[in-house]
């Protein structure tokens, strides 16, 4: 699915926009995972998983999809490493160490990362409003992780699984401009995203197998396959695929801003399907959240007159 380089279509603003959904949907399917299966086995399951669900549109693709693992064999890696093998297996495993609070403020600097390496690796310019939407997400970002309290920062503390939050953050922008890369193009979207999951279960298997002979737990009921099923559904195809495909329609700077409408919206999810509590913090944080993406990401539909 392409826009061929055109003005965004109203099918491409529904895909960015569902994108944080499916993600975010990560909340609910994985809430009782952490704990009771091992991380890369998770991150294993669940890529793998993805990449057998998606095969049949990869045979579809076979010619453009062998060309691109037998000639750019290391991007395939790359990719797979970082968007699959950091950001699964090193975020599940972050997770056993620090609070969801502290990982979704951290995951969400993403954004700034991808717009800084930009700014230093490929000389784009950085718009003031793409700056000002920014700052005033992140300061949504804020209000929601510090329960509306500015003085809780004082007591704010990092741990080896915020720094493995951090190494995601920094894999996922990276991930996010190596899909601009000319050669993921030639490849269908979702012949991509398949190769991609195949790339990440098969760097996935070592430190698994590792975790296995150490004993870590494995989906042993019902209930772990169904959210290890959902997870595979929603927090994964369904969230991959809308973002490589804002990434290709918006770019890696805008398509990862998308990445401040998480905490929000896992915040909706987390009161409709989990019955926790909506505070006034979360309003106001909501707020700033869905104004700064809005500034930063929308197009302006005016002109300046001369």
């Amino acid at each position: 699915m392409s826009n061929n380089g055109g003005a965004p279509r109203p099918l491409d603003w529904a895909l960015y926009f569902l994108a944080p959904v499916f993600f975010s949907s990560n909340l609910i399917f994985g809430r009782g995972i952490t704990g009771e299966i091992g991380p890369y086995t998770t991150a294993l399951i669940r890529w793998a998983g993805a990449a057998l669900i998606i095969s049949p549109f990869v045979i579809a693709d076979r010619k453009a999809a062998l060309a691109f693992v037998r000639h750019h064999t290391g991007l395939w890696l790359l990719l797979g490493f970082l968007g699959m093998g950091i950001c699964g297996g090193v975020v599940y495993w972050a997770l056993t160490r620090t609070t969801a609070s502290n990982a979704t403020l951290i995951y969400t600097t993403s954004s700034l990362f991808i717009i800084l390496f930009q700014r230093v690796f490929q000389g784009r310019p950085l718009a003031a409003r793409e700056l000002a939407g920014m700052t005033i997400a992140f300061a949504g970002v804020a209000v929601i992780v510090l329960k509306g309290d500015l003085m809780a920062v004082l007591h704010f503390r990092f741990n080896v699984g915020d720094l493995g939050i951090l190494v995601a953050a920094i894999a996922f922008a990276i991930y996010s401009m190596l899909l601009r890369h000319p050669a993921t193009g030639r490849v269908k979207p979702l012949a991509m995203f398949g190769l991609l999951s195949l790339s990440g279960a098969l760097l996935l298997q070592p430190p698994a197998l590792i975790e296995w002979t150490a004993g870590a737990p494995r989906p042993d009921s019902l209930d772990d396959w169904i959210k290890l099923g959902g997870i595979i559904l929603f927090a994964s195809l369904a969230a991959f695929y809308c973002f490589q495909h804002a990434v290709r329609v918006f770019g890696p700077a805008l398509a990862g801003i998308t990445l401040y409408l998480m905490p929000p919206i896992s915040i909706v999810m987390a009161v409709v399907f989990l019955g926790e509590r909506f505070e006034p913090y979360h309003a106001a944080g909501i707020v700033l959240v869905m104004g700064g993406v809005i500034l930063a990401s929308a197009p302006i539909p005016w002109k300046r007159r001369t």
